[in-house]
């Protein structure tokens, strides 16, 4: 016991307290500095970044360019939904509409247009090929642009396009002249002598050019006709020249009679076929086809009536007997 009656244990019981609470504090001192040291380790790293340039490129702009950015912005996406919605060439029109009135009130309307050179087309559908129209202004007329949109129409083989201030237009144009009627595929057009397809065939006005057929007749047909031409005697009885596979003609003729031509040497056969019609009528035998494509022989297929005729002839004829010559 000590001197106030105490034991001597009960005095000694603090100092292990008094060391563990010491040592548990000066762990979490050392805790929060090593936390606290990592803070400021990211704070610092985190301050040293620099600004991204954009945000340091507006951050230096005056006040007002926010308005105007603004601005950009909305037309920016006006723009967009006018691409988007499919109406930017109504857009388009509305503005050129605008700037041709603008300079027609100042007198640059189209007041006379002189077109020479139409022969097929009238003078509306030269203009509307060419995007002329009583809304256009001389001023702001493109005569390139005219031109070209001329020479769209397959009729048009060439084109010039003159303005003469301030009301005047001067179109001179070059047609393609009808050639023959093409059929392919059960459809009916008006070519030119290069294959160009003009129209289909509506108007009875083309009802008297020849008819060719065919796949790839439209690109041949010139070479061909003018070939046939140098035979009046076989060109005048066609009705109409087909192409076969692409590579050779045959001719079908106005009472129905097929004429098939060889590929090669078809100068020759038209050269025959044209002696034997003079020498032995051949046009107007009883037959439906005459063969041409070998070239050491002429084949000719009559009519059903005329192979019966026929027959019934050979039937008539009497019949030799062994030892008769």
């Amino acid at each position: 016991m000590d001197g106030a009656g105490r034991l001597d244990r009960s005095l000694r019981l603090p100092r292990p307290q008094a060391d563990l609470k010491a040592a548990a504090t000066g762990a979490v001192l050392v805790l929060r500095r090593w936390l606290g040291w990592k803070r400021r380790t990211v704070r610092r790293s985190i301050d040293r970044e620099r600004p991204r340039k954009l945000i340091a490129v507006i951050e230096r702009l005056p006040k007002r360019s926010g308005i105007a950015a603004t601005a950009l912005l909305l037309l920016g996406s006006a723009g967009l939904g006018i691409v988007k919605g499919g109406h930017a060439e109504e857009l388009s029109a509305a503005v050129s509409d605008a700037r041709n009135a603008a300079a027609n009130y100042l007198g640059f309307r189209i007041t006379a247009v002189a077109i020479n050179g139409r022969k097929q087309l009238t003078q509306d559908e030269v203009l509307a090929s060419g995007g002329v129209n009583g809304r256009s202004s001389l001023l702001f007329l493109d005569a390139t642009v005219v031109r070209d949109k001329l020479k769209g129409n397959p009729w048009i083989a060439d084109a010039t396009v003159l303005k003469l201030y301030p009301g005047r237009l001067q179109i001179d144009i070059v047609e393609r002249s009808p050639f023959a009627l093409w059929q392919q595929d059960g459809r009916l057009s008006v070519i030119a002598d290069d294959g160009a397809v003009l129209e289909p065939y509506l108007s009875r006005r083309f009802i008297s050019l020849p008819l060719v057929v065919g796949k790839g007749a439209e690109t041949h047909a010139r070479d061909f006709l003018a070939l046939l031409g140098q035979y009046p005697q076989v060109r005048s009885t066609t009705k109409a020249a087909v192409f076969v596979g692409e590579r050779r003609w045959n001719l079908r003729l106005k009472d129905g009679l097929d004429i098939r031509l060889p590929e090669n040497d078809v100068a020759n056969a038209l050269a025959s076929l044209s002696r034997l019609d003079q020498e032995e009528h051949l046009f107007s035998r009883d037959i439906v086809a005459i063969d041409m494509r070998l070239p050491d022989r002429l084949t000719v297929q009559l009519s059903e009536d005329a192979a019966k005729a026929r027959e019934e002839l050979f039937k008539k004829q009497p019949k030799k007997k062994a030892g008769d010559v």
